[in-house]
């Protein structure tokens, strides 16, 4: 029997985000996920290479073997921001406007940032309308000899209003206990809610999931925000959009996605992501349509 529920919808939208989102109306989105620029000052940069079996490689591998390896393409944009305080704030003020009186915003960064944009978040959000601050934990890549490595992310996540938002606590995700012997069979069968540490592996780079995109989160980090933050057929805001993590995510679950990002090359790993699923447009011609979401 064909569902009820309308099909999920996609907009996509190539610009500048902050006069898109001062373009949308007010008390849109139930839930709004971002992921800004982390300010490293670095260029973020991530290649796409091929390894294949060569008698004349440029590298030796398993057993002695010889491989050449190849690179097909690169992606990069630059990470740094003399004043990033000032760059994301008039953002969050107009995310907090478009954001539904019911709606959650979980704001993804990492140590360099955090603690000044949760100052930033009370001031805007107002101090009783933060719930967490999710610490996603993971463990590869290189490991500091000066300090203890940095293997995780801090996501903090803000509603409206403390007194109304969504948080669907019985489609989270469970996850297996650490120690199953000493819960019983019945709970360990059942699993466990997370907590606010969530240990998740990162893209892997060989994986099917990888995209290429420098900053691509995983697509399980994803679905857990939106099943708990966001009802079917709602809309998700992403616009800090990058490889299109948030867009793949609510559509496979029955949400509507927004997305926006100025970089050419993450457009281009969205709609590769995308293509039969979203409808995609420059800022122009977004600015100048009547902006009705309800009628994509």
């Amino acid at each position: 029997m064909k569902s009820s529920q309308p099909e999920a919808r996609g907009i996509v939208v190539f610009g500048d985000n902050l006069p898109i989102l001062e373009s949308l109306p007010d008390n849109t989105f139930d839930l709004i996920y971002i992921d800004p620029p982390f300010n490293t000052g670095k260029v973020q940069e991530r290649r796409q290479l091929r390894t294949t079996r060569s008698q004349d490689g440029d590298r030796i591998g398993f057993q002695g073997r010889r491989y050449r390896t190849e690179q097909l393409g690169k992606q990069a944009f630059p990470d740094a921001y003399g004043d990033y305080l000032s760059f994301l704030e008039p953002r969050l003020i107009q995310a907090r406007r478009v954001l539904s009186q019911r709606g959650s915003l979980y704001l993804h960064l990492d140590y360099r940032e955090v603690h000044a944009c949760k100052l930033l978040m009370d001031e805007i959000f107002g101090k009783q309308n933060f719930l967490n601050e999710i610490i996603w934990a993971y463990d590869y890549g290189g490991r500091s000899k000066k300090k203890w490595p940095a293997k995780h992310d801090n996501i903090l996540l803000y509603v409206k209003d403390v007194e109304n938002y969504v948080f669907n606590y019985d489609e989270i995700e469970r996850i297996p206990y650490m120690a199953p012997n000493l819960v019983g069979e019945e709970k360990a069968a059942r699993g466990k809610t997370p907590t606010d540490t969530w240990w998740h592996t990162i893209v892997s780079p060989t994986g099917k999931e990888k995209t290429g995109y420098p900053t691509q989160k995983p697509l399980g980090i994803l679905r857990r925000v939106i099943q708990a933050s966001s009802l079917p057929n709602s809309w998700v805001l992403d616009f800090f959009a990058g490889s299109g993590t948030t867009g793949v995510a609510a559509l496979e679950l029955g949400r509507n996605a927004f997305l926006v990002d100025s970089n050419p090359q993450a457009i281009d790993v969205i709609r590769t992501r995308l293509a039969h699923a979203a409808r995609f447009m420059p800022e122009a011609e977004w600015l100048k349509s009547e902006r009705k979401l309800d009628d994509e």
